[in-house]
């Protein structure tokens, strides 16, 4: 459960650090869409290895990280909702 825990959180900063809604630290969006690409191929690729080598320790701490990442993925879309609703929408 820790392990858990510990991917929750520091995905969550990860993503805190390279902007849920927006850039931040004055990257540009096509920048900011590379950072979460690059987040999302590093996961990828933890996942297979915690499959072929069956490491529990990897697979609760990407069951964290997996958790994180819906969690953000919803705070985004509820921007993304709010900035409709609002008539501020790209």
């Amino acid at each position: 459960m820790i392990y858990f825990a510990i991917g929750f959180v520091v995905l969550f900063v990860l993503m805190l650090l390279v902007g849920i809604n927006d850039p931040t630290g004055g990257t540009s969006m096509k920048g900011w869409c590379y950072q979460y690409l690059v987040v999302a191929l590093v996961f990828d690729a933890l996942a297979i290895f915690a499959l072929f080598y069956q490491s529990e320790l990897l697979t609760e701490l990407l069951l964290g990280v997996a958790a994180g990442s819906a969690t953000v993925l919803g705070i985004h879309v509820a921007h993304h909702i709010k900035e409709e609703n609002e008539g501020h929408g790209h």
